[in-house]
């Protein structure tokens, strides 16, 4: 498809003036003159390369992180033996920030060309980059040629991860002290086998393993332990309370850092990990697994999750719980203490899970709020504002107690303290054996 450039448009409008005003050859010199103008940009756009001489292709990763920089090149190459004047434009979205958008290299023949340019992700998700235009351009710049390639990749924008170097600190600290590793050997006591040994007179003949008897012609016992192997499964709320920002981030983020920081700990330490997300209807599953690949899972099925502008249905969420994760667990609720919201909705519903399994709520707490209440008073609006501050804490006080009150554990931490806490109350659970 031919393209006029803008510098044809000022050749034109430059020579329409200058004919105009300056010379003398009148009405159909000025015509004559655009007729050589437009003959020139006619075979200006005849020699410009072709489009279809060019191969072009994108290089990028699969996955990023938001905020993090992202590398990404076009690959560009010239098949033909004619050297190519050529601009480049592709289709970021505006929230991943490229530096440009367009780039403009001159190709020799024969040649290939890397250009490289960065972006910086604002949003979660998955964006797709469905086209990158060409255009080559005669060697007057006058007219040029483009075609618009369907060349499809998908970049996905992971959440951040803030409290990582966190997690693998206290993880590592729990490897080294076994924190909430049940390693009670005690004999004919716990589920796990652990070692076979020879029979003493304060053992019990169940525990006898025959075979291993026939085999050494001397008694040989079985030896049990307690489980050390659990299960934590992550209950993510994506309502609409989740929407609401602290720290210039919505709510659902600094939940889905916590999520992640839970993962990697109790990941590292055996259990299985799992993940539920819900609002008005179940979002996204992870099965509850042990290993490495657990984490991975759970960035997979949160990144492109936005919070529905509507009320959660706690009471559908903790039933496809129970369905879906039948063995006795330690379930995180990560939502927000709203009193409508926990005694309307939550309260009724928490009673499904308490019953068999070991329940925490984690909630973020705004700590603008928090600096709210505490601040002097200099202006009457001050006082307002801190009497309605003051009132706010009260109630998600008042809240996080009804809670507690029907057997939840309730974690309620600014944005920088909810993961660090969150994996401290996971860690006390273990070491008491509550599970």
């Amino acid at each position: 498809m031919p393209v006029l450039t803008p510098r044809l448009g000022l050749v034109v409008g430059v020579g329409a003036v200058v004919t105009g005003v300056v010379s003398r050859v009148g009405f159909i010199g000025f015509w004559v003159v655009l007729g050589v103008l437009a003959a020139v940009a006619v075979a200006d756009g005849l020699l410009a390369s072709a489009p279809g001489a060019l191969d072009i292709r994108r290089s990028m990763p699969d996955g990023a992180v938001l905020g993090a920089p992202v590398r990404v090149g076009w690959i560009v190459r010239n098949r033909s033996s004619r050297p190519a004047d050529l601009r480049v434009a592709d289709a970021f979205a505006p929230s991943l920030q490229a530096t440009t958008r367009r780039q403009r290299l001159r190709l020799p023949g024969r040649a290939t060309a890397t250009v490289e340019l960065t972006l910086h992700p604002q949003r979660r998700g998955k964006f797709v980059l469905d086209e990158i235009v060409l255009r080559t351009v005669g060697p007057l710049g006058l007219v040029g040629r483009q075609q618009a390639r369907p060349i499809v990749d998908v970049l996905k924008v992971y959440p951040r991860f803030p409290s990582r170097h966190d997690a693998e600190l206290r993880l590592r600290q729990a490897r080294v002290v076994e924190v909430g590793l049940r390693t009670a050997r005690g004999r004919g006591g716990g589920t796990e086998f652990d070692q076979l040994r020879e029979y003493t007179p304060d053992d019990e003949y169940r525990k006898i393993d025959w075979a291993a008897t026939a085999r050494t012609g001397r008694a040989i016992v079985r030896d049990y332990r307690a489980e050390r192997n659990q299960t934590v499964i992550n209950l993510l709320d994506n309502g609409r309370l989740m929407a609401g920002t602290v720290a210039d981030v919505p709510r659902v983020e600094h939940a889905m850092d916590a999520v992640m920081a839970l993962t990697t700990v109790a990941g590292g330490l055996g259990d299985r990990c799992g993940l539920l997300t819900f609002d008005q209807q179940v979002r996204s599953v992870v099965a509850a697994a042990r290993g490495r690949q657990q984490l991975g899972l759970v960035n997979e099925a949160m990144y492109d999750l936005e919070p529905e502008l509507s009320e959660s249905d706690y009471r559908s969420a903790f039933t496809a719980t129970l369905v879906r994760f039948r063995r006795r667990a330690l379930l995180v609720i990560h939502t927000e203490l709203a009193a409508h919201s926990v005694d309307e909705s939550l309260i009724p519903a928490l009673p499904l899970l308490t019953r068999s399994h070991v329940v925490m709520v984690a909630a973020v707490r705004d700590p603008e709020v928090q600096r709210w209440a505490q601040d002097r008073i200099d202006e009457w609006p001050d006082a307002y504002r801190q009497a309605a501050a003051i009132a706010a804490l009260a109630e998600r006080r008042r809240a996080a107690a009804r809670l507690r009150a029907l057997g939840a554990l309730v974690i309620d931490a600014g944005p920088d303290r909810l993961a660090r806490e969150l994996v401290d109350a996971y860690l006390g659970v273990k070491a008491t054996g509550a599970l």
